[in-house]
C-alpha cells in the first residue's frame, strides 16, 4: 500500500550553473533532477558506486516555469508516479526553499530497470518495488 511520501532535498545553485543572462541554464535543471535521483538511490537503493545503479534513463522532460537566480534557495521534491513491469516514473517539483508557491520547474522521468552485463531491460525487483511504493502518489 502506498503512503504517498515525498522525497525532498535542497539543491545548491552553483556559479557554474548560470548562463550569460545570470540565471540557471535550462540544461542544469536536468542535473538538479539527477541530483535528486542520486540522493534517493543512495538512501533507498543502497547505491554507493555508479555501477550499483540498476536502471537506465528512458525519458525525461522539464517544464520551465520561472528562472532560478544565483541567490535563490531551491528545494527539489520528487515522488513516484507509476511503477510498471520493467520501469518506474518519477515526478519532480523544484521550488523556493521558503515559499513552496514559487515553483521554478516541474518534470518527469522514466527509468527502466536494466542489467548492464546482459545489456537488456529487466523486471522491477520486489525489493525496488517495495521502496518505490512508499513514494507512490495516490
Amino acid at each position: 500500500m502506498s503512503s504517498g511520501k515525498i522525497f525532498s532535498t535542497n539543491i545548491e545553485v552553483r556559479f557554474r550553473d548560470l548562463d550569460a543572462l545570470g540565471h540557471v541554464n535550462n540544461a542544469v535543471f536536468f542535473t538538479y533532477f539527477e541530483e535528486g535521483r542520486k540522493k534517493f538511490s543512495q538512501k533507498y537503493f543502497e547505491v554507493s558506486d555508479p555501477s550499483d545503479f540498476r536502471f537506465i534513463m528512458a525519458h525525461i522532460r522539464c517544464d520551465y516555469l520561472k528562472p532560478v537566480m544565483f541567490v535563490d534557495k531551491v528545494t527539489l521534491q520528487m515522488w513516484v508516479k507509476d511503477i510498471g513491469t520493467k520501469s518506474f516514473t518519477f515526478e519532480y517539483k523544484l521550488f523556493h526553499h521558503s515559499d513552496e508557491s514559487i515553483v521554478y520547474a516541474t518534470g518527469e522521468s522514466v527509468q527502466v530497470c536494466y542489467d548492464y552485463r546482459k545489456n537488456q531491460s529487466i523486471v522491477v525487483s520486489d525489493k525496488i518495488k517495495e521502496k518505490l511504493t512508499a513514494y507512490l502518489k495516490p
